[in-house]
């Protein structure tokens, strides 16, 4: 997997002070897209997990990590994702995971790999839904286009509901 990106810090790619990582790779090509480059796998650098992860844990001030692309969710690059999550909650055991997808949360459920089933278990929120340019609003957070949804992964998986976060 190629890394497209990583902040140390941010405070815009989730609530509370996070780490981000961007990946490289995306099957969508949204039109409008504010990571254009990052749609080719081929761009940026090779992802050094361990640097990374040595770069969170030596940070105390993070509360979180976001995963954003490029897209983390596609087959290409899902797998190393999920490791990622798993190594990072291992070093920071309570942060919040947030990742962006173009994928719809029922796309991803009724997804039948074990890569995606895992990820849907460790992520916190999902910003999901393609990007639409027609739908674009500066004044929301979080998210690019009305038509994407901040869902609490977790919350629900329990009430079997989507549902979405009140920011």
């Amino acid at each position: 997997m190629k890394m497209a990106g990583f902040y140390d810090e941010s405070i815009s790619n989730g609530l509370g002070w996070r780490a981000v990582l961007f990946v490289s790779g995306c099957p969508h090509h949204c039109p409008g897209c504010h990571n254009k480059e990052a749609q080719d796998f081929n761009y940026g650098t090779e992802f050094n997990k361990q640097e990374i992860i040595k770069r969170i844990e030596e940070n105390s001030i993070l509360k979180g990590i976001t995963i954003s692309g490029g897209e983390p969710l596609c087959k290409e690059n899902v797998t190393e994702v999920v490791e990622f999550i798993k190594d990072v909650k291992k070093v920071r055991p309570n942060f919040n995971v947030w990742c962006y997808t173009g994928y719809t949360i029922e796309e991803l459920m009724d997804r039948t790999d074990e890569a995606t089933k895992n990820a849907l278990e460790e992520i916190d929120v999902l910003v999901d839904g393609k990007f639409k340019e027609e739908q674009k609003d500066p004044r929301l957070k979080f998210k690019g286009s009305k038509n994407q949804r901040i869902i609490d992964v977790k919350m629900s998986r329990n009430i079997h509901k989507i549902t979405e976060l009140a920011i």
